[in-house]
């Protein structure tokens, strides 16, 4: 199964990753330290990114936006 979209929560060290394929069926569902993040992300194929809008969301954006990724950043009443 191919991972079509990511849902990403941000925290302070420790960061929560959902992956669902296309049918929305999960794929992935585990805790990824701060420090690992990137290099994780760099083995998924190109996916829709949704996270919250919160103070280093915008870092993550970016960082995840250079790895080709689709980054959707939604207000904390819509996550």
């Amino acid at each position: 199964m191919t991972v079509k979209t990511v849902g990403l929560d941000l925290a302070k060290d420790v960061f929560q990753v959902h992956c669902v394929s296309a049918t929305g069926r999960k794929i992935i569902n585990k805790k990824i330290k701060r420090a690992k993040l990137l290099a994780f992300f760099e083995t998924l194929p190109r996916c829709v990114v949704g996270m919250e809008a919160c103070g280093s969301a915008h870092h993550w954006g970016r960082e995840l936006r250079k790895l080709g990724h689709d980054v959707r950043l939604m207000p904390a009443a819509y996550v």
